[in-house]
């Protein structure tokens, strides 16, 4: 891999003059090109399924902005979708799956090693980035942590708060165990073949790490993700790992060792002088500008940006957004904020 690509490089431990800069959900609905893409689609998880469209709406913001990295268009879904679980998605309302409750469900879902010829549009996608991407963009492959994907899989739908996989693992352990252990050994698998297919890098999203209290945030997020990057590095030694354990507010400190990650990405929850303080100094860190000023622009998005990179800039940094754009966000205002973060270079 090139050691120029500036991602690259911070994600080895280096500090750079400019942070390079990506953006969660960069390909989506803010883009009146990615609408036009869904469209020709005809829905999101046909999109998902197809290379060539699903490549072209992972080009378009790399395009439009020059971004350092681009990050595979897919969904964190198709993972469970490839294991067996029904999935489709309401207009308005988001995904929805057929629930797992009971130990005949985990015992119906395919073996981890099975998931592959399901997945294999995704691999395709990655092979077509990887030949079309500019020499200096990064490719960043990615996945939900297991946690995340079973609060999915055990409710049939996204809930504000997991309350049907915390009663899961409370009231049933060895039927929720056995169900994470199964979304941990195929993303293991998943994600190797993104590696295999192509990605330079890949990333773990634990969207609902937060809700995990006490020794379950250890037990249910914390370690899932650390076996999958043992399981991830021992098979691609040199490939980097970013985590994203959202929601972590203070146990964000001590998560690089924990989870074995090359980077621990942030969200907005915690301010990134203590990021700087209590998690840069044990390797990169990547984020964490609020979303909401994607919507709001003007002088607060210039302040705030400027703000987080002096904050960060002692260390490792990949800036990001603290969450993924939101499909309301201006344009205009994601050009400024990457003109801020590169000003003067």
């Amino acid at each position: 891999m090139p050691a120029q690509k500036t991602i690259l490089r911070a994600l080895a431990g280096e500090t750079l003059d400019t942070p390079p800069i990506w953006m969660m959900r960069q390909a989506g609905r803010y883009l009146p090109e990615y609408r036009a893409t869904r469209a020709k689609a005809g829905d999101f998880l046909s999109l998902c399924y197809n290379p060539e469209l699903a490549a072209e709406v992972t080009l378009q913001p790399i395009r439009r902005y020059g971004f350092d990295a681009s990050i595979l268009f897919a969904d964190i879904l198709l993972v469970p979708q490839a294991l067996g679980a029904d999935l489709w998605f309401v207009t308005g309302e988001g995904p929805r799956l057929s629930t797992i409750t009971d130990q005949a469900g985990v015992d119906a879902l395919k073996d981890p090693d099975d998931i592959h010829e399901h997945l294999m549009p995704i691999y395709d996608t990655v092979g077509i980035l990887s030949r079309e991407l500019p020499d200096e963009t990064t490719l960043i492959g990615f996945a939900g942590a297991p946690w995340t994907v079973a609060t999915y899989m055990i409710a049939g739908k996204g809930t504000s708060d997991q309350a049907p996989a915390h009663a899961l693992k409370s009231e049933i352990p060895a039927v929720f165990d056995a169900l994470m252990d199964k979304i941990t050994q195929a993303t293991i698998a998943y994600l190797n073949a993104q590696i295999e297919a192509g990605a330079e890098v890949v990333k773990l999203f634990d969207s609902w790490a937060g809700s995990l209290q006490g020794a379950d945030f250890d037990r249910y997020s914390i370690a899932p993700m650390r076996a999958i990057v043992d399981g991830v590095k021992a098979a691609n030694p040199n490939i980097p790992v970013i985590a994203f354990p959202r929601g972590a507010g203070e146990r964000f400190k001590g998560t690089h060792a924990a989870i074995g990650a090359d980077c621990i990405a942030v969200d907005d929850g915690v301010s990134a002088e203590w990021v700087a303080e209590h998690v840069q100094p044990d390797g990169c860190v990547q984020g964490n500008l609020a979303s909401s000023h994607m919507v709001s622009g003007g002088d607060a998005l210039v302040s705030e940006t400027r703000r987080i990179v002096d904050a960060l800039s002692g260390g490792p940094h990949i800036f990001n957004l603290g969450h993924g754009i939101t499909p309301d966000a201006d344009p205009e205002n994601v050009q400024l904020m990457i003109d801020t973060v590169r000003e003067g270079r």
